[in-house]
C-alpha cells in the first residue's frame, strides 16, 4: 500500500523485512530494508526510482491501485543499481514512451543493464523540470556511491530525493526517523556510511559542501533505503559531513581470528593494558571468525586505532583476517593507526604480513606488533598487558 507523505507525494516503494544480506554476501542487512519509491501529483505527475527486481510485478500491481500508469508523466532515476532501476522493464512495458530522466552516466547503465532503447532525458546540475506549480531541480551526486547518482530537489514541498545518499538498511512500517528509535537508524547509517561511502569520503565532503551552499530549504529528505528523515533532517547531512572527514571516536578495536585461543589471551591481555592508561577510551574486541565483516568494519571506521591478530598458518594469516583485510583495503580509510599481533608455533609470519596489509589499507603503523610462540603463559600474557600500555601511551603522543 501506499503512504501519503505530502499532499503532492506518495511513498509507493516497498518494505523488505527479510532481507539479510545484500550485493551479493557482502553486505549484512539484520535490520532488513526498503526499496523506497515516490509518486509526485502536480499538474504533470512524476515517479522517482522503482524497486528491486524481485518485487517488479508486486511494485507495478501496488502502482495500479495508486494510479492509472498512462498518467505518468515522467520517470525520475536518480541511480540506476537494479535495486532502484529493477521494476523498469516491467513499467516500460506498461508505458513505453514515457521519458527517463537520469544523469548521462545513467543513461549508459540502464542500457547496459537492460539493453532497450527507451526515451532517456539526460540532466546535469542546475537541469529543472516543470510539474506546475512544482520544479524539480537535479544535482549530480557523482560517486555517493555509483557513477550515475544524483539527488532531485521538490522547491514545493522542500523535499530532498536522494536516493543512497542518507539511507540505511532499516525496515520500518512508520517510515519516518521521529517514529523509531533513533540510535538504531543512526546506527544503520554509520553502518551504510562505513561498508558502501567510505571510500568515496572526499567526494562526499565536496558535494556536502555544494549542498549547504545551496541553501535549499528543506523540510524532509527522502532516500531510496529504510527511514525518511523527517524530523530535523540535516542532521544526516551533517553527520555525513563529519563521517566524510577522517572520523573517529575515542576507540580502539582489536580484531583477531584464534587456532587453539592463544592469539585470544594476546588480544584480551593487550586489552587490559590500554585500558590501564587510557581508562576512557572505548575498547571492543572481535573474534572475526565468528561476528559479522560489516559489523566489524562499522567499528573500525568509528575508531582511532585497530589491532588485527592473528596465528600464523601455513606461513601466513587466516583465511577469515584475510578477507577483513581485503574489505578494510578498499574502505580507503584516513587517519587511523595500527599494529598486528599473534601467535604461531615456528614461522611467525603472520605479524609481519598484517602490518604489511595494514598500510596498504592507509594506517599508520604504531610500531611492529607484538608476536609470541605456542600458548602465552602468565609471563607472556604480562608482555602483552605491558604491550597494550605502551600501545596507548604511543598513541597519546601521536594524538
Amino acid at each position: 500500500m501506499s503512504k501519503q507523505l505530502t499532499p503532492k507525494v506518495s511513498w509507493v516503494g516497498k518494505i523488505d523485512w527479510e532481507l539479510t544480506t545484500f550485493h551479493g554476501d557482502e553486505l549484512s542487512t539484520h535490520k532488513g530494508s526498503s526499496y523506497n519509491s515516490y509518486l509526485i501529483r502536480d499538474q504533470k505527475v512524476a515517479l522517482i526510482d522503482t524497486v528491486w527486481q524481485p518485487y517488479d510485478k508486486e511494485f507495478i500491481r501496488r502502482l495500479k491501485e495508486e494510479i492509472d500508469l498512462k498518467e505518468i508523466d515522467y520517470i525520475i532515476m536518480n541511480h540506476n543499481e537494479i535495486d532502484h532501476s529493477g521494476a523498469l522493464p516491467e513499467l516500460m512495458r506498461e508505458i513505453p514512451g514515457t521519458p527517463i530522466y537520469c544523469t548521462k552516466k545513467g543513461e549508459s547503465i540502464i542500457r547496459g543493464h537492460y539493453h532497450e532503447d527507451w526515451n532517456f532525458v539526460n540532466v546535469k546540475t542546475g537541469d529543472t523540470l516543470c510539474l506546475g506549480d512544482t520544479t524539480l531541480t537535479f544535482v549530480e551526486m557523482t560517486m555517493l556511491h555509483w557513477p550515475d547518482s544524483m539527488l532531485t530537489y521538490m522547491d514545493s514541498e522542500r523535499i530532498m530525493f536522494s536516493n543512497d545518499a542518507f539511507g540505511q538498511h532499516y525496515a520500518t512500517a512508520s517510515l519516518y526517523n521521529d517514529s523509531v528509535n533513533h540510535s538504531e537508524m543512526m546506527h544503520e547509517a554509520e553502518k551504510y556510511y562505513a561498508n558502501i561511502l567510505a571510500p568515496y569520503s572526499m567526494m562526499v565532503k565536496k558535494k556536502i559542501e555544494q549542498l549547504l551552499a545551496m541553501q535549499l530549504p528543506v523540510d524532509m529528505i527522502c532516500p531510496s533505503h529504510g527511514g525518511i528523515w523527517k524530523d530535523n533532517p540535516m542532521q544526516i547531512v551533517e553527520q555525513y559531513r563529519r563521517w566524510a572527514d577522517a572520523y573517529q571516536e575515542d576507540q580502539i578495536t582489536i580484531a583477531y581470528d584464534t587456532m587453539w585461543q592463544s592469539t585470544r589471551k594476546m588480544a584480551e591481555a593487550i586489552a587490559d593494558g590500554i585500558c590501564d592508561v587510557t581508562p576512557q577510551t572505548i575498547v571492543k574486541l572481535y573474534n572475526v571468525a565468528h561476528e559479522d565483516k560489516n559489523d566489524v568494519l562499522t567499528e573500525i571506521f568509528h575508531s582511532k586505532a585497530l589491532l588485527i591478530g592473528s596465528p600464523t598458518i601455513n606461513y601466513g594469516h587466516s583465511f577469515a583476517i584475510a578477507g577483513l583485510m581485503e574489505m578494510l583495503k578498499g574502505l580507503k580509510l584516513k587517519k587511523k593507526c595500527g599494529a598486528a599481533f599473534g601467535s604461531y608455533g615456528w614461522s611467525g609470519d603472520a605479524v609481519g604480513q598484517l602490518n604489511s596489509l595494514l598500510q596498504e589499507a592507509g594506517f599508520q603503523l604504531v610500531n611492529e606488533g607484538i608476536k609470541k610462540q605456542w600458548v602465552p603463559d602468565s609471563n607472556i600474557l604480562s608482555e602483552c598487558r605491558e604491550y597494550g600500555r605502551e600501545f596507548a601511551k604511543t598513541l597519546q603522543e601521536m594524538a
